[in-house]
This record gives structure tokens, C-alpha cells and sequence, in this order.
């Protein structure tokens, strides 16, 4: 089984003094147990460290570079797949989507996943189901 883990639930897992913190740690454990191979994008993993060092500082960089990305499937984003991706941006036409939003969503598709591990409400309107199951939609 395979899940999307989302920008979010990389923040909430290494901030310990965000709301979700114990939900997603106590999720992250629960799927790394049951074995789940936990995907995410090249643009998700620039995004998580840019908004990690912004708000939290490099310690917390360190520990996502060092502890959490071996245990993700990485999948560096191709120059077409981009595109791709732009094209939806403009297609959904909605502020508040970003391009590592529908860079996600494009590889959700492609990957024929349904399951994301992030708290992210873009997720769920794009009608996947959100982990933890108690996320906010």
C-alpha cells in the first residue's frame, strides 16, 4: 500500500508545538508499522524545507534530511510533468491552489493513489481521503 505524504503533515511531524504534532507523529508510526510506502515529490520536500527553516530554523531541516527523508519515495519532478502541472494551476484558476498543490495532485493521479497523509483541505476537494482520518475534512 502506498500514501502521498503532503508538506503538511512534514511540518506538523517535526514542529512539536503544532496543534497536530501528536496526531500526525502517532500516524507517521502507524503507517512506517504497517509497512505503507509513504510518496511524495521533489517540490513537496523543497516546500517542507523552505517553510521548516522559515519558521522552525536548520535544526529542524537537519531532522527531516536526516531521519524522515530515507523513509520517503522521493520522486523528483521532470520538466514535462511540470508542466503538466501548470497547466492545471491555470486550469483550476483558484488562488489558494499552489503549484505544489497541483504538482501533488497530478502525482496522486498518476500514481492512481487515494490515500494522503497531510492535513491539507485541497486534498479532500480534490475528493482524496485525508490521514490522519480525523483531518480536517
Amino acid at each position: 500500500m502506498s500514501v502521498f505524504i503532503g508538506t503538511s503533515a512534514l511540518f506538523a511531524l517535526l514542529v512539536a508545538d503544532q496543534d497536530e504534532h501528536g496526531e500526525v507523529a502517532a500516524e507517521f508510526s502507524r503507517l512506517l508499522q504497517a509497512g505503507v510506502r509513504l510518496q511524495t515529490t521533489s517540490y513537496v520536500l523543497v516546500e517542507s524545507i523552505a517553510l521548516l527553516q522559515r519558521r522552525s530554523g536548520l535544526i529542524a531541516v537537519r531532522e527531516l534530511d536526516e531521519r524522515v527523508v530515507p523513509l520517503l519515495d522521493i520522486h523528483w519532478i521532470t520538466p514535462d510533468f511540470h508542466r503538466q502541472a501548470m497547466a492545471r494551476l491555470f486550469q483550476e484558476n483558484r488562488r489558494r491552489l499552489s503549484l505544489v498543490d497541483c504538482v501533488s495532485i497530478e502525482f496522486i493521479e498518476s500514481q492512481g493513489l487515494r490515500d494522503v497523509f497531510g492535513l491539507d483541505v485541497h486534498f479532500a476537494e480534490a475528493g482524496y481521503r485525508l490521514l490522519p482520518r480525523s483531518s480536517r475534512m
